[in-house]
Order: C-alpha cells, then structure tokens, then sequence
C-alpha cells in the first residue's frame, strides 16, 4: 500500500489548507497517539521550530495526543534531531516534530520518530494513516474516559541538554580555538543551540539569521540560500561559515573564499578522514541525486558506495542493511550512526571540524580531492495535475529517453516527484556543463508541458 499523507518527511503542505489544518493536526495526533498506545506508549515528547504556526499545530497535536490518552511533554522550538535524541533521553516513548525543514514559512508539517530516535516505518505510517481516515471520514474521533485523558507538561532545560549532547560528539582533546566561523541559523530552530555549541567548544563565533519572528525562517538565508553567508564569511574574513536550515537537519559549508561546500563534498571529506585514520567502517550511502564525482572519488580510496532512494529515511534504511555509518545527501543531510540515529546538521558539522582541526588544513584544501561532475537540478512547480501523472504521460517519457541518448554513456538522467513539496525535480549530470544544462532545460519543458 502506498501512504496517502506521509511523505518521505512526513505530512507537510501550506498551512491552513488540508492537510495542515488544526482539525487534521489534532485527529492525526489521536490516531498516532491511538497507534503508539497500542504498543505501550504512555508520552511523547513535541518539539518545533520558529514558524508562527507552530504555535496553533502543537496545540492542536497536544490535544489529539490528550484524547488518546498519551501524556505529552512540550520542548518549544528545537531542532528535529534534538527531539529524535531528547525522546530517549527524557524517557519518552516517540518524539513528534512540528516543522517543514527548509520550506518558507506559509509552510508546516509534522513528524515522528520512535523512541530509539529513527522514524517510524512504513507499516506504523500505514496504520496511522487508516485510523486517520476514519477519523476524517466520520469527522469524529474516540476520545478515552476522563480519567484516562493524556496529562501535559512543559520541559525547561531541554537547550541544555541537547548542547552537551553535541559537544560530546566532538573529542575531548581537540578545541576550536583559533578558529574564525560564521554561523547562518536560518532563523530557525537552532538559533539558540548551534552559536553556543561551537562557541564553547573554543570557536570565535559569528552569529547571523538568529532573530526568528516567526515569519522569516528560511527566507533568503540558511542552508537553502547561501549568499548572506557566502558574503559574511568574505567581509570578517573567517576561516570557514556553517549554514544550518530550518530545523537544523541539513548542512552546508562556505570555504574561505566563499566557495560552497555541498553534502556531497562533506561525506567526501568524512569519508577521507576515516580512511586516513584507519577507521573507516564499510562504505558510504548516497542517494540517487548524489553527484557522481563523489563515486569516483570514493572508488579512488577502493570505499564502496552505494545509493539510496531521495530521502534521509531511505539511507538510513540502507545503511542498517549494509552495517555501515556514514551517508547522506547533497542537500546536506548528513548522517553518522556512530553519533546520532538521524541527519544532525550541528553534529554533522563538528565532524567536518575535526576533520579541519586534526588536519590542520582548510576546507577548501580537504574537499580538493573531489571533482564534482557538472550537475543541473530544475525544479518545476505543479500548477495542475498530480506528478504521477505527469511523470507517465509520454511526451516526458520521450523526452528522458532523448536526453539520454544525446548524453550516453557521459552522463545521467533523474526525473522524480519531492517527498515534501509539490515540485517535480529534473536532475540531469554529464561531463559537458553545456549539455547537461541543454538536456536539463529541454526534459523540464517537457514536464512544463505536460
């Protein structure tokens, strides 16, 4: 069966139409809480980012949660990787997240995770999803007897917490002193949580995007939008800037001369700096999207590497089948199963630090043994239709089918539909940057057509 609400991120869309409304916040937090119970879950832990209706969503949530009978533990605005570890450090049987990562504000969602801090299946998806239904169907939900009525209640030193986790992920011995950096908070969930990590840990740190108002998260800054950083790293001359999203689950990089340090250069750097070590465990999970010039260099240390479906969930999956650590995408979810159980763009970002630091070179010298093949992304915003359909009618099949004759065996093609937003994503990488954004141009026409 295929899931109705849930994405590859869980149920997100415009706020205030279906399905991120308070009505369907409050059922589908009954009908999680109703499945969670049935395997003895007696609290969740609810964190959020900066959005202004996170406000009416955790509300809603709480209340839903209440019905089913499921305590409820409030965090306030945090990071989504905060919540997958705080859920098992607060003791706290599943950890719902209400945030729609790098997407505008006008935007929400909500997720989950289970106790040992990985989201839920698919079958525990599909479960919620059909109590869900009935709910919406019958617009009524079964609430339990009063004395069985959720409690809730309000986690103050949760920031704290969640700091000296991070620092603890970075080693002892080592210190950030003499380090100038950058630090883009997106205006979001990390504003108050990564400037102090990297500043305790010795860095001179400067802070930007970490005003949130609730309407500015994500706009024109953070990990999505790198000029303000690129700028700010260049005007205080800083060794290196950090540009974390929305809910602080991806990262992306600035060198020292402004250049962007992508997802995929960071798994390269990582990967580099195990094999240096000795400690590298099996290979690295990248994703379909993943650019091929990370294989090669990959290939070049005999490391394996293998790809995921679009979607940190689905490297995860991945990487518990083959027992290695570390994977990730180029948007910059990074994961290492040595330190957390999901993409932590704080966490991922100390790595890269250690690399720095134990190396004593700068970024731009330990992502040069990387050649990233050129590589064009076009997103193509639906207007009508589903992207199913889209993707199946045959004018867009004709077009792939050019494209990749005109390419041969220089380059790829990769046509999918987001998980998180209503685009359609046409990714096309060869080694001729005049063909690849030919190709790229010509199959999005397509789909625009379609």
């Amino acid at each position: 069966m295929s899931r109705k609400y849930f994405g590859t991120d869980g149920v997100r869309g415009k706020v205030g139409t279906f399905p991120i409304t308070p009505d369907f916040a409050m059922k589908l937090g009954w009908a999680a809480g109703t499945v969670l119970a049935s395997t003895g879950t007696k609290e969740v832990l609810i964190g959020k980012d900066t959005r202004i209706s996170g406000y009416m969503l955790e509300s809603a949530m709480e209340a839903g949660f209440s019905a089913a009978g499921v305590n409820v533990a409030l965090i306030g605005p945090m990071p989504t990787p905060a919540v997958a570890y705080l859920a098992s450090t607060f003791r706290a049987d599943a950890g719902v997240v209400i945030s729609a990562s790098h997407n505008p504000f006008y935007d929400n969602g909500i997720k989950f995770f289970s106790n040992t801090g990985t989201k839920l299946n698919d079958a525990q998806e599909l479960e919620i999803e059909a109590l869900l239904e009935q709910a919406l169907e019958h617009n009524t939900l079964q609430c339990v007897a009063s004395e069985k009525l959720g409690k809730v209640r309000r986690i103050d030193d949760a920031a704290g917490r969640y700091i000296e986790f991070c620092k603890g992920t970075f080693p002892n011995h080592l210190s950030l002193a003499g380090l100038k950096i950058v630090v883009d908070c997106a205006h979001g969930a990390a504003y108050h949580i990564a400037p102090n990590v990297y500043r305790e840990l010795g860095a001179e740190v400067i802070s930007i995007n970490d005003k949130p108002n609730g309407v500015n998260i994500n706009d024109h800054c953070g990990a999505t939008h790198l000029d303000s950083l690129q700028s700010a790293v260049m005007i205080r001359e800083a060794d290196l800037g950090i540009a974390l999203d929305g809910d602080a689950d991806r990262v992306m990089f600035v060198d020292h001369n402004g250049h962007v340090v992508d997802g995929d250069e960071i798994l390269f750097i990582l990967a580099q700096a195990a094999y240096q070590k000795g400690e590298m465990q099996g290979g690295v999970v990248g994703t379909l999207m993943s650019n091929l010039g990370l294989e090669l260099a990959l290939k070049g240390m005999d490391i394996p590497f293998v790809r995921a479906k679009v979607g940190d969930r689905y490297v995860v999956e991945q990487l518990k089948e083959t027992g290695w650590k570390l994977g990730g995408e180029g948007s910059g979810h990074i994961l290492n199963l040595k330190h957390a159980s999901t993409g932590d763009g704080i966490v991922a970002s100390l790595q890269v630090l250690k690399a720095v630091v134990e190396s004593g070179k700068l970024l731009a010298e330990l992502k040069a043994g990387m050649t990233k093949l050129p590589q064009v992304l076009i997103n193509v915003r639906l207007t009508s239709g589903s992207a199913d359909s889209i993707l199946s009618k045959d004018c867009v099949k004709q077009a792939v089918i050019t494209a990749e004759e005109v390419l041969g065996n220089q380059g790829r093609v990769l046509l999918r539909k987001s998980g998180t937003e209503p685009l359609i994503r046409v990714m096309v990488e060869s080694t001729d940057i005049r063909l690849t954004q030919q190709q790229a141009e010509y199959i999005a026409e397509a789909v625009k057509a379609a």
